[in-house]
């Protein structure tokens, strides 16, 4: 018997069945569709997060006082002494694999006038050196950047986020104006362009001006941020190691210690959501195994009942010449047709779910192609397996007794 007719003769006896193959096929289709929808969500927001948390520009990471994702007991990391300008000054002069090497501080829920106006007491302020466009992915919209004369000489210059300049500015070119941070004036110099967000966080609520001046006004008690950046990426470890030992050696670590600071890359952030879906992985993949492997006994139990329904079909065929070989290979195929069709089924489903929720929400769905070819090779040997019995008891059966059958 060939392939086309043993598809044609599975697919009749499936619409011969359609509510038992249905009922049959919803195991399957729920498996299917677990894996697909949640692999599509986790991958895609993978993507986003992936796309979202590069804030950092190329082949630059940051060393800072405290790791960028804070869990558990921090008492460990406060009493490390803070990073400072002077010890980002050491880097700067002896990592020879760096091309530029910035200073960063900041502080939280400020509030900024301009005449009449003011912001929300939402806005970030930082402190930085003239690398801190570069080293964190910015762009300037307008006017200049904070330079190296400017911290030396302690300029009062700032230049502003898109959302402060929204508030402040609605209806007035902001350059060369004036606005106070807590009651001090600053000259707006430049304006960013916009940055968006990150995680839901947006980039645009920034007030920038020279370390100096911030140190100035707010003391400098803080923990700064060093920021690196590899002259190549080839080089981006050699920085990364030249940076870890200038500061370990300035900061006095003894040898076999633990470093005294953190090293923030993008690639921390994915990791670390790689860390969380993970768990997610398991339990979609435990519910979909569960829901196939009950697919896979419902599967079986049709086949067997589809073998006692058709006796006598079996019989006429063997009598006619037909071999054990034939017989069960046509109940495995269709045995795996019918489980196919759930994966189908399962699949449009999953990819369905996947797109509703990019839809409705702002989480994107994005469909791994190893996710569809997987459940559908899945689906396959589920019904592999299952049909074996069942194929196995038709093929067994003894022609003249099959004949007999009523």
């Amino acid at each position: 018997m060939h392939l086309g007719e043993s598809l044609e003769i599975s697919l009749t006896a499936i619409r011969a069945n359609k509510l038992r193959s249905a009922l049959t096929l919803l195991g399957i289709i729920i498996g299917v569709m677990t894996i697909i929808s949640m692999q599509s969500l986790i991958t895609g927001l993978r993507n986003s997060v992936k796309e979202q948390v590069s804030v950092l520009g190329a082949n630059v990471f940051q060393v800072q006082k405290y790791p960028a994702v804070r869990t558990g007991d921090m008492s460990k990391y406060r009493n490390r002494k803070n990073l400072t300008v002077e010890e980002a000054e050491t880097v700067r002069k002896y990592v020879t694999a760096a091309s530029a090497v910035g200073a960063e501080v900041w502080t939280f829920g400020r509030e900024i006038r301009h005449k009449n106006k003011k912001t929300l007491p939402n806005i970030h302020v930082a402190g930085a050196t003239p690398e801190f466009l570069e080293n964190n992915s910015y762009e300037l919209a307008a006017g200049r950047f904070i330079t190296y004369q400017d911290v030396d000489y302690n300029r009062r210059v700032a230049v502003l986020g898109v959302d402060v300049v929204n508030r402040l500015f609605p209806f007035e070119y902001p350059l060369q104006k004036e606005i106070k941070i807590e009651g001090q004036r600053y000259e707006v110099v430049g304006l960013f362009a916009k940055a968006g967000s990150v995680l839901g966080n947006t980039r645009d609520n920034r007030v920038v001006i020279p370390i100096t001046a911030f140190e100035k006004q707010f003391g400098k008690e803080r923990s700064i941020n060093i920021t690196v950046q590899a002259k190549t990426p080839q080089l981006y470890n050699v920085a990364m190691e030249q940076t870890i030992g200038v500061l370990r050696a300035v900061r006095k670590v003894p040898p076999g210690e633990e470093n005294d600071f953190e090293i923030r890359t993008n690639e921390a952030f994915i990791d670390f959501f790689d860390n969380i879906t993970r768990y997610v992985r398991i339990v979609a993949i435990a519910i979909a195994s569960i829901s196939l492997l009950v697919a896979g006994v419902g599967i079986m139990n049709i086949m067997l009942v589809s073998v006692t329904e058709r006796t006598r079909e079996i019989g006429i065929r063997k009598s006619i010449g037909a071999k054990r070989r034939d017989i069960m290979w046509q109940f495995l195929i269709e045995a795996v047709v019918l489980s196919e069709l759930g994966g189908l089924i399962g699949i449009v489903l999953g990819l369905g779910i996947g797109k509703l929720v990019e839809v409705l929400t702002p989480i994107p769905a994005d469909v791994p192609f190893w996710t569809v070819v997987l459940g559908l090779l899945f689906t396959s040997l589920v019904g592999l397996i299952f049909g074996v019995y069942p194929a196995s008891k038709a093929a067994s059966l003894d022609p003249i007794e099959a004949l007999r059958y009523e």
